[in-house]
């Protein structure tokens, strides 16, 4: 791109998590929501002005506006805490990615015309236009509907460019990783194969001085498939009855050869902030070396051993091929179907 910019900084934006559960209607979780986002632009517009203006990429943290369903069943949230895709919220974000100019990226419950009844959590990113230019759902959720749940009718509808989609921009090939898909290598590496350099990872997951998985994660995703990696955590829950630091601190940026190059530790902060070198990146990515991974991949050894199922797809399709929208004991039944089945065939 002619107005492409190679090198600026990217921020982790650790923000406290404002949760909307306790609110008794769709109004009053509304108002808060956007009370939500007005915290955020004042947080942007003081981390840019000490950051300073080469400051383009600010990624927020997992379902920042809303926290996420306690209780709850799934049409219950979707009333609640699904913002639609051309609603007031993403409205206000889009206002302050204009207003800073920078790229905004966070993750937030999202409702589909095209799945009535349904919401999908969804990774977003908007461009200083105040437009979204990327919309990702996340795919593995342990509580949550998925494309994969409603898999034939979902790529029917958005194609496979729309379940891993990487943005072509003026800050480069953006993706987003949904929390605690940082876990799952084929999703990186799936995204990566479609030219993505730089990973938005908006999450909310334990803060903890020992190497949790997910922290492991964030470096192993990063130098397998020499990308950048911008990892917001939450810097705590309020309005839960979840300690409220259970999933605080530790946001980073981490470089395309895994080295944390800026990380903050508990409480809001702005202080996972670094650089990112697309100049560099795009070098190391064409040099020919032990150490360049993508141009490595015998991507044909694996095709035999990916054919096959583990949890299965369209579990929220009827016989119909119409969506059924499940209660929440779906998710643990299907899980223990799945484990019952590697148990008697002795994959586990």
């Amino acid at each position: 791109m002619s107005d492409e910019v190679t090198a600026y900084r990217a921020l982790a934006l650790q923000l406290t998590c404002h949760a909307v559960n306790g609110c008794q209607d769709r109004a009053s979780a509304r108002a808060k929501m956007l009370d939500n986002v007005a915290r955020v632009d004042r947080a942007v517009a003081g981390s840019k002005g000490f950051i300073g203006p080469d400051l383009r990429l600010v990624v927020l943290p997992e379902y920042l506006l809303t926290s996420y369903p306690l209780g709850e069943t799934i049409p219950g949230w979707l009333e609640k805490a699904a913002l639609e895709p051309a609603g007031p919220e993403y409205d206000a974000l889009g206002a302050i990615a204009q207003k800073h100019d920078v790229f905004l990226a966070g993750n937030a419950y999202e409702a589909d015309a095209h799945f009535p009844g349904f919401y999908f959590q969804t990774s977003f990113c908007l461009a200083p236009s105040g437009q979204v230019v990327l919309r990702y759902r996340r795919l593995v959720s342990m509580f949550a509907p998925t494309p994969h749940d409603l898999w034939d009718r979902y790529l029917d509808i958005y194609g496979l460019e729309g379940v891993f989609p990487v943005a072509k921009t003026a800050i480069g090939r953006l993706a987003a990783i949904a929390s605690e898909e940082i876990l799952y290598p084929e999703i990186a590496r799936a995204l990566a194969l479609r030219g993505a350099e730089v990973f938005l990872h908006s999450s909310s997951e334990v803060g903890s001085p020992l190497s949790t998985p997910k922290d492991i994660a964030k470096r192993a995703r990063a130098v397998e498939n020499l990308c950048y990696v911008v990892s917001a955590n939450t810097g705590g829950i309020s309005g839960v009855d979840m300690p409220g630091n259970s999933a605080d601190g530790r946001s980073k940026v981490v470089d395309y050869l895994g080295e944390v190059r800026a990380e903050a530790l508990t409480g809001e902060s702005s202080n996972a902030c670094a650089e990112i070198d697309l100049t560099a990146l795009r070098r190391y990515r064409r040099r020919p070396g032990m150490g360049n991974l993508l141009s490595r991949q015998r991507l044909e050894l694996f095709t035999a051993a990916y054919s096959g199922s583990i949890y299965p797809a369209n579990t929220m399709l009827g016989p119909d091929g119409e969506p059924r929208v499940p209660d929440r004991q779906h998710f643990t039944a299907t899980q223990r179907a799945v484990i019952d089945r590697l148990a008697r065939d002795e994959l586990i």
